[in-house]
């Protein structure tokens, strides 16, 4: 198993980490989800369509990088493979409203459905290997999350 210093030199695998949050001893998919939100606020403001491909982008380069990083670590989906939380918040938040209600109700719908895993959630996590396996999941749970906050939306209209 490599070390943390060791990990956080490769820059593979410092990104699958999210910059290190994922080598937080507690919690480390929270701690990413976090950072996400923060990389989240930084983003300019951009059309739905801009975002999508850059969420999509995002998704693909994960899949590459998760499993590179997992074969390289030879553990399938390490608790400090955070960059499938990163794009799992960034769909939870497509066409989400903006202001700070919505940025932490987006925070917590996602990690309560990447903690939870209800189906289909919990059968990508268990039957998929690889790089798409380690993404799917969070994909899902943000997928899920996004669809609760835009029916929230229509709820309160």
């Amino acid at each position: 198993m490599n070390s943390n210093k060791a990990i956080l030199a490769n820059p593979i695998h410092l990104l699958a980490f999210g910059f290190g949050a994922g080598l937080s001893p507690k919690a480390p998919g929270t701690v990413g989800t976090a950072v996400a939100v923060l990389i989240y606020l930084a983003l300019p403001s951009m059309s739905p369509i801009i975002y999508a491909g850059l969420v999509l982008l995002s998704f693909i380069f994960g899949i590459w990088l998760c499993g590179k990083t997992a074969e390289d670590l030879g553990v399938h989906d390490h608790g400090g493979i955070v960059w499938d939380e990163f794009v799992g918040y960034w769909i939870t938040m497509f066409m989400a409203p903006s202001g700070l209600f919505w940025v932490l109700l987006g925070f917590g719908l996602f990690r309560l459905l990447d903690i939870f895993k209800p189906w289909p959630i919990k059968w990508a996590d268990k039957e998929l290997a690889g790089g798409l396996g380690i993404m799917l999941d969070d994909v899902l749970a943000g997928i899920m999350a996004a669809l609760c906050i835009q029916a929230l939306v229509v709820l309160i209209g």
